[in-house]
């Protein structure tokens, strides 16, 4: 949860922040004055590129003009290549997935698994499983410095636990930071917020960075939410202007990976590539916050109403296998490094929920495998085998990629409404997990287990859930009240906010009896009382942000502080 702006330390004439525990540390002049110049040289440049999302946006929703691909030219036609990628990068396997504010959840993401099997990579995130605050900035950048240097502990006096890197060699670190649309109100500069992906990229350049190059480490970081090459274009410079200012990166490794998780962004791949200059080293296949990309920009049209998201498989959706491949056959072609998506399924105490969650991790690793990616994305240490294994599997085997999968014009993007039905189950499914995503929000967690199928049933595992599965149900439901889609099964249900209400007032209800089952004692009955007043404040800020979506305002929920959604919560319904 965004947290509260509070009164801020003076750390200069004009720079602010605020008294969160451990900032003043990092916050030393010299990072100051580092900072203070990445501030004067970018800001004035991300206020630009965020404009210009908006226009793109605009044009979408006002005159039916989509993204494209940009005019063709040296870059999307000739066969460049991306400076040498670290072979760290080029191992095959799977990246842990999580927070890195959350110290014994990252102490676990390094160490090996049940079955000792070590994820390959760490992608220790202080972006959509966190947060958004300064608090969990701040906590991730200590976590980092702490597992570089291998002294990082957590001890858990409730449970009795403790928690301590294992033996051998870690997994590399890849760091992602909040994107460009975000602001970070908790530190100023002349009194305005400083946005949130500079303030983080130089915390992470800073510190982290500093003890990674004296290990002759890379320096890796996945970008979130870019939409166009000139975005990628501003991490270049960056990062050249932290090169230029801090003398131990100047022969630190330092590469990036954009996430393809906007729909501009898959028209941009190889311009974007090119654009993060010596920087460049793969791409990212992302899936849920490209769904709500595609949300987004199609909202306005009622001819792009989509059926239940949760049917919509990449794998056995042609046009966004397409885009899959396209990436790879980018990839391919310049000498970077595919990465794939995430396999979010939690462990179960019942083995048989456990086997077919592992069956299906299993699946659609193969499928990722055998379209070229190197490494795919885990959100448990459980599941890391089953994750893991065909990647390594299929690099063993020796098969290499074929020359057709090496050219993306073999894959062109066509967007499509995907085949499949229009449910009110499927609204309730994206209700629910809206619900419980604020919950855990206003709980402190960035990123929460949610079972949309809780009590129904069947075998089906809790899915570990980030930012991009509120977004994304928030923007299936707004777009079918939009258009007032009828459910296909029967066509007498309409979505409209009194449907919608109805469904977040059952589902709030239904989670509610379900957790006052599990009270045992004193303690439990008090937790209880907690969670009852999160659980209605997610309902009125669920309504909110549904509301916002079908203004078209496509506001994060990463952008409001605790204020704003407690005033929120104690506002009249929204609908």
């Amino acid at each position: 949860m965004a947290s509260e702006v509070s009164p801020q330390i003076l750390a200069t004439p004009r720079l602010r922040f605020a008294p969160v525990e451990g900032a003043a540390e990092l916050f030393t002049p010299t990072f100051v004055d580092y900072l203070l110049r990445l501030h004067d040289e970018f800001t004035g440049r991300i206020h630009q590129l965020r404009e210009k999302r908006a226009e793109t946006l605009k044009k979408a929703h006002e005159q039916g003009i989509m993204p494209a691909h940009l005019p063709v030219s040296r870059i999307n036609t000739e066969d460049w290549q991306v400076p040498p990628v670290p072979q760290d990068l080029w191992e095959p396997g799977i990246e842990i997935s999580g927070p890195a504010s959350i110290t014994h959840m990252f102490i676990n993401a390094l160490n090996p698994g049940p079955d000792g099997t070590r994820a390959e990579g760490d992608l220790d995130d202080d972006e959509d499983s966190a947060r958004h605050c300064l608090s969990d900035t701040v906590t991730a950048t200590w976590n980092r410095l702490g597992a570089v240097q291998r002294r990082l502990t957590f001890r858990d006096a409730e449970r009795g636990r403790q928690y301590t890197i294992a033996a051998g060699e870690l997994p590399f670190f890849m760091h992602r930071e909040r994107g460009l649309h975000l602001d970070e109100p908790e530190v100023t500069v002349d009194g305005a917020p400083i946005p949130a992906s500079t303030l983080g990229t130089a915390l992470t350049l800073f510190h982290v960075g500093r003890e990674q190059a004296a290990r002759g480490q890379g320096i890796y970081f996945y970008l979130p939410k870019l939409e166009s090459a000139q975005e990628a274009a501003l991490y270049r410079d960056l990062f050249d202007a932290s090169r230029a200012q801090l003398d131990f990166l100047r022969g630190a490794v330092i590469k990036a990976i954009p996430l393809i998780e906007s729909l501009p962004a898959a028209y941009q791949m190889e311009e974007m590539l090119y654009a993060l200059g010596p920087y460049g080293a793969g791409l990212n296949a992302a899936r849920w916050d490209f769904k709500a990309s595609m949300f987004e920009y199609a909202m306005a049209d009622p001819n792009a109403v989509w059926p239940d998201r949760f049917g919509v498989d990449i794998k056995t959706t042609p046009f966004l296998a397409n885009i899959f491949r396209r990436l790879v056959a980018i990839c391919l072609k310049h000498g970077a490094v595919p990465i794939g998506g995430m396999a979010t399924p939690l462990p179960n105490p019942d083995p048989e929920v456990n086997r077919v969650a592992a069956e299906a991790i299993r699946a659609d690793k193969v499928w990722e495998a055998q379209q070229g990616f190197i490494r795919g994305w885990v959100a448990h240490i459980f599941h890391m085998k089953p994750a893991a294994d065909p990647f390594k599997e299929i690099a063993a085997s020796g098969w290499k990629p074929t020359p057709e999968m090496a050219d993306p014009n073999n894959y062109p993007i066509d967007i499509k409404v995907p085949d499949g039905p229009i449910t009110m189950e499927g609204t309730r499914r994206n209700a629910r997990m809206v619900i419980e995503y604020v919950e855990g929000w206003l709980n402190g967690r960035g990123a929460k287990g949610i079972d949309s199928l809780a009590g129904r049933p069947g075998l089906h595992p809790a899915l570990m859930e980030d930012l991009a599965t509120g977004r994304m149900s928030v923007a299936q439901i707004a777009q079918r009240i939009l258009h007032r889609a009828r459910d296909c099964q029967d066509p007498s249900q309409v979505h409209d906010f009194p449907v919608v209400k109805r469904l977040l007032q059952a589902e709030v209800d239904d989670i509610l009896v379900r957790l006052q089952a599990t009270i045992r004692n004193d303690r439990d009955k008090a937790a209880y009382a907690q969670a009852e007043v999160r659980y209605r404040k997610a309902v009125k800020i669920a309504m909110r942000w549904i509301k916002n979506y079908t203004e078209l305002n496509f506001r994060s929920l990463g952008s409001y502080t605790a204020v704003d959604l407690d005033d929120i919560a104690a506002a009249d319904d929204p609908f």
